[in-house]
């Protein structure tokens, strides 16, 4: 069923993600922020995001990589969707090993993992996160 115009999310209407409650089969999704605790957080964020951007969107596997600041400076939109659990975890290994995972590490985190398993994901790598 094709949505209308009428109901395309505010994420697409900018040209960002598209939201869903529930993936594809087969599908890992992520959604949630990133929450800086003060400019300097923000300005790790903003120095290694384009890297980041750019290296997760050319993985095996990545169908959908967007991060977007909102209006609040210290906080980002996040939404992730790889085509299968084995991409999203080879992404989460990457990323905790690279320049981005170790600069934002103890930055937090407001993510939601779904699809793919019934098993619960590994959490994401890069930092802390909220129950």
């Amino acid at each position: 069923m094709r949505r209308g115009a009428e109901e395309r999310s505010a994420a697409e209407e900018r040209g960002g993600a598209p939201t869903r409650s529930t993936p594809a089969p087969g599908r890992v999704e992520l959604r949630g922020t990133l929450v800086c605790a003060d400019d300097q957080e923000a300005d790790l964020v903003r120095r290694h995001l384009a890297r980041h951007v750019e290296l997760t969107r050319a993985e095996p596997g990545c169908l959908a990589f967007h991060v977007e600041p909102t209006e609040d400076p210290l906080v980002w939109t996040v939404a992730e969707t790889f085509v299968d659990r084995e991409s999203f975890a080879a992404h989460q290994a990457r990323v905790a090993a690279s320049a981005w995972g170790q600069a934002t590490e103890r930055i937090r985190r407001d993510y939601r993992v779904s699809g793919a398993s019934e098993d619960p994901p590994q959490p994401p790598a890069g930092g802390p996160t909220s129950p």
